[in-house]
């Protein structure tokens, strides 16, 4: 969400700037702030805590004697030895009053705890090399449960309650919340959740209804993100109140506990909403929006209930736990195959790309098959539109106003082409190595999820210890009752996306007029939800009054996203998710994380993620044992359903048991999951999870930056000895090396080099390629802070040839209609620094989706090289080298001919020209704060590094 601030020169040091002069709303602003006596000098959670004392006359020598003695009590139950360590940037505050956002806006100046971890996780891109295990903490937190008595720096009783404390460490300012019943100890949560990020809280519940742009502004940007989540989930009030009922029901006491738990968390977050509201240091962004006025104090800040967080909930679901979709595209770039090719060698060359169970691909899993959405032998109910006749359904009506103008109509297109695509956000990895290859014997795990970098970021890290809860680690801001990825008393677990299918597409036949279809024989009406969102100018965010309307059709087959005919008959095309109406449910899955007396070992850890009905690749590691577990409500479909492509929505082509009313069906059991215990070791980069088991975005295949931690980790386990330092430096290198460089310019290199290079420019181009490579393929700077790549000259050249040499490799061969239809199933690149993979620029997760397999298996093939799960023909150069080789020239010139101002062309952040710049991570802004830009990784957000010496 952007925020309007003065424009900064991109040659200016890269910090936030003191402006020339102060913008006109600033001063007017500050004005304000100063009348009121700049509201706060202290941090949020420093003027409440403050605040709080005093209403509870607790003596400051009593609590924190009371906090000592819990923080002993709680690492008593520690049996990590010091081995645990996390970290997430920027920092832990996510608040920040009025006065603090002016001045970090004007001079640059961070609230307390706001960037404190920003520098130590830009830091290890350069540091990781001489890495020790007593160096670790230099790059992470001590994650150690508890609070040394030296290192408290405030201690407050929310509320003037007296059964739940919440100390914050000097370091970072995390929240170690400690209660002595479960009521106070998840009250204490939910405040202190308030106190870090309740301006990110009521951003995203408005982002779940769909309701942004009224709350914070009607920049393109918020028009974007509402539609893009309100298109995945249109619930009603009713809808989302009807989730929660349903997960309490039907999870008996462990729902109902999770109904208590979240009733007293949002106590907590409204009673720091009420605390703040009349100690007037709550963030300051409610001002700059307009809901509150900074010298009288008017206006509300709307109190959480219930409904809000499953709203919540269903954002970050449709983010990172929703796999599949995309059936629609998958039938239009089939059919562009067939009409190419002819029906049977079309759809072999439609399967090739496909890559549904690619032999060469890298695997979480290494033995075993888990047959899930596999390629029926004998096709049925498939509803593939006719030729030409696909229209997107529109989402947003009657514009007016800025909403009318080009630029919004854009980023809906946008908007839209994400939320139908199968190319979600992956993001996240993990290393895992077994205790039998460790130097020490335990287990060793380096772990986390690559959630994207905002200001304030999404996760926040906290310490939870009450009854049946003891854990530390990162939870969604607003859904953070429970740890959601960390460490409990003797293990530790996390997650990466894992995006099989669980989404489908059906073609619901129209009758009687477009807003009706045929349900098991009944003309039946779709059902209209609908909301109009208006907005005007404020202080954060200029953009000029507009308004527009979003309208969804719902069927019971989900909600219409297509039109088209199939056989000339008109339909809807729909998309029915199985978490579709039961986001609520997972919470049981994470309240077992969170409970000792549950999870005990590897298989309680299991049982626990499979309440999980989100796509995540689950990992864990104890002092003794690892473990895997792929969680998700997979349905179990009609025998013959393709998944790749609509099916027509009949009764015989249903999932199994499926009951609409409450979008409940039978689902594949527990050990048809890919699931494992003890494996020597495991990685996940988003990677294929197991044989026979397709995910539903497209690139599993010989090359995908899951081969950058195999082959790492592989190395490591046979060398044997492997310690937390030697992992963590093979997580560190992986997230600085370009894949295309490591795993595939070796064979196109191997294509030129088959005859001499006798072109001076292509020779050169060649070299400086060569010596890349040779150096270990990274992007990396000369040295810590120089801002200036090693092998510049090289990355430049591979940035601009890529995109060439794939459009000038294939488009001959499947002609511009199959080879437009196949990027539109997979992009091209994702190279840090391009804007249009489904990550965007500057957001850190690179060389997910590329069409690098398609490349490397053509250039073995045109090698003649043995290449398994070959494409359905040979492209480069019509299948010969030496025509292959030419083009390979050819192209390599242009791309060396090119300026680095032609390659990074340069936005609002950076110059043209900028290479270290137009890959530099930035924190997108989501309040009032900024932060500098870091060099790229390609890392875990939030990341762990455990290591167990014991258990219970």
């Amino acid at each position: 969400m952007p925020w309007h601030t003065p424009r900064i020169s991109p040659n200016a040091p890269d910090r936030v700037r003191t402006p020339r002069r102060i913008p006109e709303f600033l001063k007017a602003a500050s004005v304000c702030a100063l009348v009121a006596g700049l509201l706060s000098p202290l941090s949020p959670a420093a003027q409440a805590a403050a605040a709080d004392t005093k209403a509870a006359a607790t003596a400051d020598t009593k609590a924190a004697a009371t906090a000592d003695t819990k923080a002993a009590a709680a690492a008593a139950n520690d049996y990590c030895g010091g081995q645990c360590s996390d970290i997430l940037p920027p920092g832990q505050n996510g608040n920040a009053t009025l006065a603090q956002i002016l001045l970090n806006q004007a001079f640059g100046s961070m609230p307390e705890n706001a960037s404190n971890q920003l520098g130590p996780y830009n830091n290890l891109a350069k540091g990781y090399t001489g890495l020790t295990n007593t160096t670790i903490n230099t790059f992470f937190n001590d994650a150690s449960f508890g609070v040394a008595s030296d290192q408290v720096a405030s201690t407050l009783k929310p509320a003037g309650r007296t059964d739940v404390t919440i100390v914050r460490d000097k370091k970072t300012g995390v929240p170690h919340i400690t209660g002595t019943t479960r009521y106070g100890t998840e009250f204490g949560a939910g405040y202190a959740a308030a106190q870090d990020r309740l301006w990110l809280m009521d951003v995203f519940r408005h982002v779940g209804r769909g309701k942004l742009t009224p709350f914070a502004g009607g920049a393109p940007s918020n028009q974007g993100l509402e539609q893009e989540f309100w298109r995945h989930a249109p619930y009603t009030e009713a809808d989302l109140q009807a989730q929660i009922d349903r997960a309490v029901a039907t999870n008996g006491d462990r729902g109902r506990q999770a109904l208590a738990d979240v009733n007293a968390y949002l106590d907590g977050i409204n009673a720091y909403i009420d605390a703040s509201d009349s100690g007037r240091y709550f963030p300051g962004e409610y001002v700059l929006t307009g809901h509150k006025d900074s010298i009288t104090n008017a206006g509300t800040i709307e109190k959480f209930k219930a409904t809000d967080l499953v709203a919540l909930a269903s954002v970050i679901g449709a983010l990172f736990g929703s796999g599949g979709g995309g059936e629609v595209n998958n039938a239009l770039s089939l059919l562009a195959a067939q009409e190419k090719y002819g029906v049977t060698e079309g759809t072999k060359v439609w399967e090739s790309f496909r890559e549904r169970n690619d032999p060469e691909a890298a695997l979480t899993v290494h033995d075993g098959s888990f047959p899930y959405a596999t390629k029926p032998a004998d096709p049925q109910g498939m509803a593939l539109p006719d030729n030409g006749a696909v229209t997107e359904e529109p989402l947003v009506y009657d514009r007016t106003g800025s909403a009318a103008g080009t630029t919004s109509k854009g980023v809906s297109s946008k908007a839209t082409e994400s939320a139908l695509s199968s190319a979600r956000r992956g993001m996240s990895n993990a290393l895992v190595v077994g205790g039998k290859h460790t130097a020490s014997g335990h287990p060793i795990a380096v772990f986390g999820p690559q959630t994207g970098y905002f200001a304030p970021q999404l996760l926040m890290l906290q310490e939870i210890q009450g009854p049946g809860l003891s854990a530390r680690g990162a939870s969604f801001a607003g859904l953070s009752m429970y740890v959601e990825l960390g460490r409990g008393q003797d293990y530790a677990w996390s997650a990466t996306t894992s995006g099989q299918d669980i989404i489908d597409a059906y073609a619901v036949e129209l009758c009687q007029d477009d807003v009706h279809y045929l349900y098991h024989g009944t003309c039946t009406p779709m059902e209209k939800v609908e909301q109009t969102n208006a907005w005007k100018p404020t202080t954060a965010d200029s953009t000029a009054a507009g308004s527009y309307r979003m309208q969804v059709w719902r069927t019971k087959y989900g909600p219409v996203t297509h039109r088209a005919t199939v056989g000339g008959k008109k339909v809807a095309y729909t998309t029915l998710r199985s978490s579709y109406m039961n986001e609520a449910e997972s919470i049981i899955g994470f309240q077992m994380l969170n409970d000792p007396d549950y999870v005990k070992g590897p298989e309680t850890f299991q049982k626990a993620v499979q309440n999980i009905n989100y796509t995540f690749n689950w990992f864990y590691a104890d002092s003794q044992h690892t473990a895997y577990y792929n969680s998700g409500d997979n349905p179990v479909r009609a025998a013959g359903v393709d998944a790749e492509f609509p099916a027509w929505a009949r009764a015989p082509y249903e999932w199994r048991n499926w009951n609409p009313a409450t979008n409940v069906a039978d689902y594949t059991p527990p050990s048809e999951h890919p699931n494992s215990v003890d494996q020597d070791y495991y990685i996940s980069w988003n990677n294929k999870q197991a044989k026979d088991y397709p995910s539903a975005p497209w690139g599993n295949g010989s090359v995908h930056r899951g081969n950058l931690l195999d082959d790492r980790v592989k190395r490591l386990v046979a060398a044997g000895g492997v310690t937390r330092a030697s992992l963590t430096k093979a997580m560190a290198e992986a997230a600085l090396v370009d894949l295309r460089a490591e795993d595939v310019v070796p064979d196109l290199l191997k294509v030129v080099n088959s005859s001499p290079v006798t072109d001076s420019a292509a020779a050169a181009a060649v070299s400086k390629l060569q010596s890349w490579v040779a150096s270990g393929s990274k992007r990396t700077e000369t040295s810590a802070g120089s801002k200036t790549y090693a092998d510049a000259d090289a990355i430049r050249i591979l940035d601009a040839w890529w995109p060439l040499l794939v459009k000038a490799e294939f488009e001959p061969g499947l002609g511009t209609k199959l080879y437009d239809a196949m990027t539109a199933n997979l992009p091209v690149d994702e190279s840090p620094s391009a804007a249009h993979g489904p990550t965007g620029s500057h957001a850190g997760s690179s060389f997910q989706y590329g069409w690098w397999s398609y490349v490397d298996k053509d250039m073995r093939a045109v090698l003649g090289e043995s290449v398994q799960g070959p494409l359905g023909r040979k492209y480069c150069g019509d299948g010969t080298l030496s025509a292959c080789r030419t083009l390979l020239i050819n192209t390599l010139k242009e791309a060396a001919g090119k300026t680095a101002a032609q390659v990074y062309p340069g936005d609002a952040s950076c110059s043209a020209g900028d290479q270290w710049c137009a890959d530099a991570i930035i924190h997108r802004t989501l309040g009032g704060i900024k932060h500098g830009k870091i060099g790229w990784q390609n890392r875990p957000t939030f990341q762990q590094v455990v290591e167990f010496t014991s258990h219970r």
